[in-house]
């Protein structure tokens, strides 16, 4: 069984998310099929189809998540340290060309966010950054086309 890595935060924002699967959308969807039942026929009773496909899409994501955290391997960012750019790093990076400045951190693939600054593991850039140190410049093929960047700082958050 591969283990999945992440980070704490992603860890807990995965259980969050399980648990209110559970014990809310869960009670809820079974509530809104008791009472498409109540209306009669099941045949032509579209909130009881929709009902069923809420609980088939909420089962399934509850089977995905309960998946993902018993393959969790938590790594602990704060215990890390050191120069170069490995998971749970906060890159900083600078665009060669644009001097526009970037900040990422290089998270598990579930708990990837970009608007909020992480990164996947898998990502081009982040694939790109792993085992570079403060100071290297890394070409990166992105969908905009190729990218130079200078890294700036590796810090541990």
């Amino acid at each position: 069984m591969e283990k999945i890595p992440m980070t704490g935060h992603g860890y807990v924002a995965l259980e969050n998310e399980l648990r209110h699967r559970q014990q809310v959308e869960r009670p809820r969807i079974i509530n809104a099929i008791s009472e498409a039942r109540a209306h009669g026929d099941l045949s032509e009773n579209a909130e009881y189809h929709a009902a069923k496909e809420q609980q088939s899409l909420n089962e399934g994501r509850i089977a995905e998540l309960e998946d993902k955290l018993s393959r969790a391997e938590v790594i602990d960012v704060s215990k890390l340290s050191g120069d170069t750019v490995k998971f749970g790093a906060t890159v900083t990076l600078v665009d060669e060309d644009t001097e526009e400045e970037k900040v990422w951190q290089i998270v598990g693939d579930s708990e990837a966010d970009a608007k909020a600054g992480r990164i996947s593991i898998s990502s081009p850039v982040a694939r790109a950054l792993i085992g570079k140190s403060k100071g290297a410049s890394v070409e990166v093929v992105t969908p905009k086309g190729p990218r130079s960047f200078e890294i700036v700082s590796v810090r541990w958050v």
